[in-house]
């Protein structure tokens, strides 16, 4: 039997016709020079946040398709400065976030409306997504206080500059806490808290001093957990030009004693960054030590 080409091409371009539809050009970049404004004028540091970012269709259908913790690939982050799961697989996200919304956000044209918006030229999209991806909190999970990494873990001249978290978090109780708290630079108290509901975008500078987390546990029912998708970008810079760093943890006003053991676990992070970027090790290695940790607690 003669396979009908001219059937299939339409099947194929239909398909990503509708990957396509993910974030309207047209709509945000009518409100850009505002939203520019409003970015690179935020305090405590750079950020903005925007609603009904993505095109409703497609916040629906990467909900729909968002994948279990239980499912494979989780690396599961459990110790004293955080309590959450990531995957940043590429082969196991499933296909419409990877190749629909990672895709687009790393794509040329929106990367040319991020530099826009933050005013940060040559921005790199790292489609490789190392500690970026889709991350995942269930009751009890949380993320200490911290400022990000400064340089891609395998690209040793990149400086890590943005981050795009989009929230994908239907009927999101402010009961439950797990909002994302944006820290003065001096870390004297919190400047402002963001709901993570759903199709929330939040795009912000990540400097020295951008200290943000979601420090308090939070308590949503058991059949429920917070959700995002996290991207990061960057920017090629001469050797030493900036400083090299690990994720910096800080502890908040009253956090008493609990400040030492945040420091060490600090600490830790920082060593194991180390032998991450001098050997070449990716976060499968750490994965696995995790997940068999995790294996033994049930």
């Amino acid at each position: 039997m003669r396979f009908d080409t001219s059937i299939f091409s339409v099947l194929l371009a239909r398909k990503y016709e509708n990957l396509r539809m993910i974030f309207e050009y047209s709509k945000w970049n009518t409100r850009l020079a505002t939203d520019t404004t409003n970015y690179q004028k935020a305090s405590p540091y750079p950020h903005i946040v925007m609603d009904d970012f993505l095109e409703v269709a497609a916040a629906e259908k990467a909900l729909e398709v968002f994948p279990k913790i239980k499912d494979d690939g989780w690396i599961h982050y459990i110790h004293v400065n955080e309590k959450k799961h990531g995957l940043n697989k590429l082969e196991l996200i499933p296909e419409f976030i990877r190749d629909g919304i990672i895709k687009e956000l790393n794509s040329p044209e929106f990367i040319t409306y991020l530099e826009k918006l933050t005013g940060i030229s040559n921005l790199l999209p790292d489609t490789t997504i190392e500690g970026g991806g889709i991350h995942q909190s269930e009751k009890g999970g949380f993320l200490n206080i911290h400022a990000d990494f400064t340089v891609h873990p395998h690209k040793k001249t990149w400086r890590r500059r943005v981050n795009v978290l989009v929230y994908l978090n239907k009927n999101w109780d402010e009961s439950y806490g797990g909002a994302l708290e944006l820290w003065e630079k001096d870390m004297s108290k919190c400047a402002a808290k963001i709901s993570p509901i759903f199709n929330r975008i939040v795009i912000f500078n990540t400097d020295e001093d951008s200290y943000h987390g979601f420090p308090d546990p939070i308590t949503c029912p058991e059949d429920v957990t917070r959700k995002s998708i996290a991207l990061y970008y960057f920017t090629e810079e001469k050797t030493g030009s900036f400083k090299r760093r690990s994720t910096n943890y800080r502890a908040r006003p009253g956090d008493g004693f609990r400040a030492v053991w945040i420091w060490l676990d600090k600490k830790m992070i920082a060593a194991y960054t180390w032998v991450k970027g001098t050997f070449g090790i990716n976060d499968d290695f750490i994965s696995k030590v995790l997940n068999l940790f995790q294996r033994k607690k049930k």
